[in-house]
């Protein structure tokens, strides 16, 4: 961290995506407010995950990133909470089985409330009111009350965040991600899915391997870790009052972290290097993402990378590209050769959702199933091509069975949108659409695993 950063640093400089708020002096009390509230996370626990993305960066580990478009205050229930977990939790067994490595799981979960938008405003029926911007900072409904950006609001979104974090935990390490107990994890309308079928498959080829361990004595009680797993947050680091305010310095390295998640990350829309939201994520120890969409080139990356992650640590800096399906065969393969010529460790990884939005006929913005799978295959194929490490996904999903994007094994066409469109922001997959996803990723972690078997197998020949 340079010596010339401190968590206000930022306020000197350009920033997009910031909230006009009317009353200055209200929004500087909810900061000093907040800035004397208990951290949400703990240094230590962020640094735990920046060793684990270490070692996505380099094959030893793959991220699984996943969770809400947008959290919202009025959907805020601890079934939800529970169900995008099951299905994490899904995800992640299906991916583990496959490539034979761990999975780093992170939810976009316990601040995801911040959204960026094209414009300011937005206009209905004729009438022109601000742009919805999250629940942290606005509300949906189209008034001009509930539009006029609120501070109050960034302490509700902490008070909510502090609850599901709690929820959160307990799960993670309270007995419910025992891996004895992956049958439960099935939600009731994806279990009758062919793609819970193909799970239930899975869970019970690993009870079989449970109950050999159990026999060489291998239990929850000498391996603790068979009956819990870490779990991680993170959100877009883009309401940077809210940020700052929740930035705190660790009392055992001295050095400065973000409280408010694990692991924050860079919008495409707001990683201008000379702007507020670098500035300001340059100086945290988080990990970080930096999205990357199709205007993205090498000089901008390379500089952006300088800055973000100087001592190129592995396990700082995951590039989340997000280029759509038609373009990332020809947008990502010039990043990934000049980062590797660089010398550079990032994590690479795969949101193959925000590029591919498309809208309807109806009126519906949805994202088609079939292009979200195409892009992912691409990322796979790119990496295998440039000898580089495809080192994770991040996508938008829920547990809930909504009707958001169409296609998939469900085949849910325009038509059916309207029967679950729940989400405030973009859509989202749902739970079937997600472990149909996670098999058609496994065949592709599969691949890796077999090859690098191949390989190493030839060198222990050659020997």
């Amino acid at each position: 961290m340079a010596n010339d950063w401190t968590p206000k640093s930022w306020r000197d400089l350009p920033i997009q995506q910031l909230p006009d708020y009317p009353d200055t002096q209200h929004l500087n009390e909810v900061e000093a407010r907040l800035s004397n509230y208990p951290p949400l996370v703990f240094a230590g626990e962020a640094r735990r995950l920046r060793d684990a993305l270490g070692k996505a960066a380099v094959g030893e580990a793959f991220l699984l990133q996943g969770g809400d478009c947008a959290e919202s205050f009025k959907e805020f229930h601890p079934d939800n909470i529970r169900d995008t977990f099951k299905v994490l939790l899904q995800m992640s067994l299906v991916l583990t089985f496959a490539g034979s490595v761990p999975v780093v799981k992170v939810g976009r979960l316990a601040g995801q409330f911040a959204k960026p938008r094209s414009s300011d405003t937005e206009t209905i029926d004729g009438v022109e009111l601000a742009s919805y911007r999250g629940d942290i900072i606005n509300g949906i409904e189209f008034t001009e009350a509930e539009r006029v950006p609120d501070p109050e609001r960034m302490v509700q979104a902490y008070n909510q965040a502090a609850s599901t974090l709690n929820l959160l935990r307990a799960f993670a390490q309270g007995g419910f991600a025992d891996l004895h107990k992956t049958h439960r994890w099935n939600l009731d309308f994806v279990a009758e899915s062919a793609q819970g079928a193909q799970y239930s498959e899975i869970s019970d080829r690993l009870d079989e391997a449970l109950r050999f361990m159990a026999a060489c004595g291998i239990t929850p009680d000498s391996t603790p870790q068979l009956a819990e797993t870490d779990f991680y947050t993170s959100h877009e680091a883009l309401l940077l009052p809210y940020e700052e305010a929740l930035t705190r310095q660790d009392s055992l390295t001295g050095r400065w972290y973000d409280v408010s998640a694990h692991m924050l990350w860079i919008g495409d829309r707001t990683r201008q290097a000379d702007g507020g939201h670098v500035e300001f994520l340059r100086g945290v120890e988080n990990p970080i993402g930096l999205k990357a969409g199709p205007t993205m080139d090498v000089d901008d990356l390379l500089r952006l990378m300088d800055t973000l992650d100087p001592e190129n640590d592995p396990g700082r800096l995951t590039i989340i590209a997000r280029m759509g399906a038609d373009d990332v065969g020809d947008k990502l393969p010039p990043l990934i050769r000049a980062v590797t010529k660089a010398g550079r460790t990032p994590v690479w990884s795969c949101d193959p959702m925000h590029a591919n939005i498309i809208k309807t006929s109806n009126g519906y913005k949805t994202r088609p199933f079939d292009r979200i799978l195409s892009e992912v295959k691409s990322f796979f194929e790119i990496h295998q091509a440039e000898g580089s490490h495809p080192g994770g996904v991040h996508f938008e999903m829920t547990g809930q069975d909504v009707t958001e994007c169409i296609g998939g094994a469900q085949e849910i066409t325009e038509e059916r949108l309207s029967d679950r469109y729940h989400t405030h922001c973009d859509p989202r997959l749902n739970a079937s659409q997600s472990l149909e996803l996670s098999f058609l990723i496994s065949d592709s972690l599969r691949n890796i695993r077999d090859r690098n078997t191949d390989i190493f197998g030839g060198i222990a020949a050659a020997s």
